[in-house]
């Protein structure tokens, strides 16, 4: 009886010591501690050192207050045009208050999944396909936005929510990459039919520039000839003065006029030998071979009448020296 008493004592001073060690508890860096007392909640411990009151208090949950990360099981929505596609992501969430992650939901990571999948079928479904391709960014916010407002109740912060995959039908696929491909090929056509189209635009424009030139270059040359012709014209016309000047000066002295008939025969002459070396057909009022005759209808004295006008033409030029000139060319013709 003896020995089955102190038995019994030393087993209840090893419990003892076991609740006394247990109640010394040393909690580490981003970690929290909830403590219940008599059933009821009393305290959260914190890193660092903390004693409990043994037998009366118990942890009744260790929370990790690190950013944690939870995969979304794919799941599978319909969009708006009722085309059923599978979708998962990932969620990173950490705990702000380990007293409601404890006491207001029972598992917050089970919850916060759920809770993302159904949140990401609601907004999906208000999407048609291509725009859940290109819209992924709103459907995480409006998921995230969700969270945020259910986690402020579970003690949780959600941080961000990445949708990984949305995978559609086969048929689907197969008929988007068809699309691709003829948005691709459209795409080409299109950028070559503007290429095409900018390089006739370009060569029209060479044509019209090079047209330009040449208009401006040929009207330069006719400019520049006209002028030319009227220099020419200017010159002959003041060297046929200044002859007329010297013809009429030549005449006015001691023996001018015999001078000048004798002139005008040489030159008579000088033409019938080019006229006898062509081949041409030349019919004349005049008896060629009779060269007296000819000499004698050419009367110098019928030039007296103009020598006054001719002389002062040739000293002081005025205005009727044209009417003079056209008298003299007159005259000279009839001769």
């Amino acid at each position: 009886m003896e020995y089955l008493t102190i038995g019994t004592w030393t087993i209840i001073a090893i419990g003892i010591l076991i609740q006394v060690l247990r109640s010394i508890r040393l909690v580490p860096n981003q970690w929290a501690y909830v403590v219940e007392r008599l059933g009821r909640y009393h305290s959260t411990m914190r890193a660092g050192f903390h004693s409990m009151f043994p037998f009366l208090d118990r942890v009744v949950s260790k929370i990790d207050l690190r950013e944690d990360t939870i995969d979304v099981p794919p799941q599978e929505c319909f969009t708006r045009d009722e085309v059923k596609v599978e979708v998962d992501g990932v969620m990173y969430i950490s705990v702000v208050d380990p007293v409601k992650a404890t006491y207001g939901i029972t598992n917050y990571r089970y919850a916060a999944t759920q809770l993302a999948q159904t949140s990401t079928r609601e907004v999906i479904g208000k999407l048609l396909l291509d725009q859940t391709f290109e819209e992924r960014e709103i459907i995480s916010q409006k998921v995230v936005d969700v969270l945020k407002e259910a986690g402020t109740v579970w003690g949780i912060r959600v941080h961000r929510y990445e949708i990984k995959n949305i995978q559609p039908p086969t048929t689907v696929q197969d008929a988007m990459e068809k699309q691709v491909t003829a948005e691709r090929n459209r795409r080409a056509i299109v950028a070559r039919a503007e290429g095409d189209k900018q390089a006739m635009i370009n060569r029209s424009e060479g044509t019209k520039q090079e047209m330009i030139n040449f208009s401006e270059g040929e009207k330069q040359r006719r400019i520049n000839e006209a002028q030319g012709r009227a220099a020419e014209i200017l010159a002959l016309a003041e060297a046929t003065a200044d002859s007329i000047r010297e013809i009429g000066r030549a005449v006015q002295r001691r023996g001018g006029c015999k001078a000048l008939k004798l002139r005008l025969v040489e030159q008579y002459l000088s033409q019938l030998r080019v006229m006898a070396r062509s081949n041409a057909s030349v019919l004349l009022p005049l008896d060629l071979g009779n060269l007296k005759q000819l000499l004698n209808g050419i009367d110098i004295d019928a030039l007296e009448p103009y020598e006054s006008s001719i002389l002062s033409e040739a000293v002081n030029p005025s205005d009727k020296s044209s009417e003079v000139k056209m008298r003299q060319s007159s005259d000279v013709r009839r001769v």
